[in-house]
């Protein structure tokens, strides 16, 4: 089924859009950073989004990617935002990057509750076994760990790991297994070692980095990393989650790719992850596919 997503975050909320930016409330700061979808104009005038940014990005002229953040006197480069969903609270911390992120998706919420609610779905008796890769700083880890899940995440960069290893501590979590390792080369291992999952979870970037300089581009790589995931996943009351954020990339192309790997599931959903802000102007901030068996 195609369908729409928009979690409801409290501590999250996207005031304007327009021209190429976006400016977003987490929890008690606003920023102002670059959106290539925002091709429509802004809602509110210039001054408004000046005075109400605490921290904007602004973009090196030397690279399309990096930048700095300017902030207004006493604004933190550093503060938490909680997300609450049924038995779940997560708190996460914030950071402002140079490549302008920081440091969580908030419309991933939608996904963070699918996975919650499958995993508190299986039964008392056996815990379910999710790994989450190129996992990031931890929110569809923690939401999998906060049902119960033994949970394995996976991520190249240390810092990162580390980043999620706190908001783990924030959130009042413990127990998940830490991998820091390319996430192609850790599951081609997996597959070897017969190890099996009740979840897996796909975030992959359209192009990247492994822990020892391993190259990840995900046009060439994905159709690997989805059969080796398929031989991963158990064959009944099983789900996964997979996330495409390439310009370009449709949640039809997520479909057909995954199932060319899995066969038909049982249940799915795909379509685009999405905020409104104000003004009533949709953005799209990602592709989604997810399926359970």
């Amino acid at each position: 089924m195609q369908q729409q997503l928009t979690p409801d975050f409290g501590d999250y909320e996207l005031l304007d859009t327009g021209d190429f930016e976006k400016l977003e409330r987490f929890g008690r700061y606003t920023t102002r950073r670059p959106e290539p979808q925002a091709i429509w104009r802004r809602s509110l005038s210039e001054e408004a989004w000046r005075a109400a940014a605490d921290a904007s990005f602004l973009r090196d002229r030397r690279s399309d990617e990096r930048g700095e953040w300017r902030l207004k006197p006493q604004t933190p480069d550093r503060w938490s935002v909680e997300y609450r969903y049924r038995g779940m609270r997560l708190r996460m911390r914030l950071g402002l990057t140079s490549f302008k992120h920081v440091g969580i998706f908030p419309e991933q919420a939608a996904n963070w509750n699918f996975i919650y609610d499958r995993c508190r779905a299986f039964s008392a008796a056996r815990a379910p076994r999710v790994l989450n890769l190129f996992a990031y700083t931890g929110g569809a880890t923690l939401a999998a760990r906060a049902a119960g899940a033994e949970t394995t995440h996976v991520d190249s960069v240390r810092q990162v790991v580390t980043w999620a290893r706190e908001n783990m501590e924030q959130s009042g979590l413990e127990g998940v297994r830490w991998i820091v390792e390319d996430a192609l080369k850790f599951v081609r291992r997996e597959v070897r070692r017969g190890n099996r999952y009740d979840g897996i979870i796909l975030d992959p970037p359209a192009y990247g980095r492994g822990a020892e300089g391993e190259k990840w581009v995900l046009e060439e790589h994905i159709g690997p990393m989805l059969a080796c995931c398929a031989e991963l996943l158990e064959l009944r009351d099983a789900f996964l989650v997979l996330n495409l954020y390439s310009m370009g990339l449709s949640s039809t192309l997520a479909r057909t790719a995954v199932r060319q790997a899995f066969g038909a599931p049982a249940e799915e959903q795909w379509g685009e992850l999405c905020f409104t802000d104000r003004a009533g102007k949709e953005l799209p901030l990602g592709t989604y596919y997810r399926f359970t068996r």
